[in-house]
């Protein structure tokens, strides 16, 4: 079972990584932690990790209003990850499409 779930290829995730062209977000498994998620990384994408932040993201309640009535539910939780790689290491997302 994989670490990683997706990366994340967000408006706020680009900006982040336009100021700090080594630094990429990866929604991951809330069980994983920060040496997980680095071999991980270092294994798909053949890159050297130097440092993990992770954050951990509550499901938020939300509700609409349709014909049917009143619809409640809930967006899942998630992990967030931020990987810093070495100087000079990139990871492209768009390479096999």
């Amino acid at each position: 079972m994989s670490i990683i779930i997706k990366p994340l290829v967000t408006e706020k995730m680009n900006g982040i990584t336009e100021k700090q062209p080594n630094r990429y977000g990866f929604v991951v498994r809330p069980k994983a932690d920060k040496l997980q998620i680095k071999k991980e990384v270092e294994a798909l994408y053949n890159v050297k990790v130097v440092g993990v932040n992770t954050m951990n993201y509550a499901g938020k309640r939300s509700s609409r209003y349709t014909k049917a009535g009143l619809i409640k539910g809930k967006k899942p939780a998630f992990k967030k990850a931020i990987v810093t790689l070495k100087e000079g290491d990139t990871i492209d997302f768009y390479s096999n499409i």
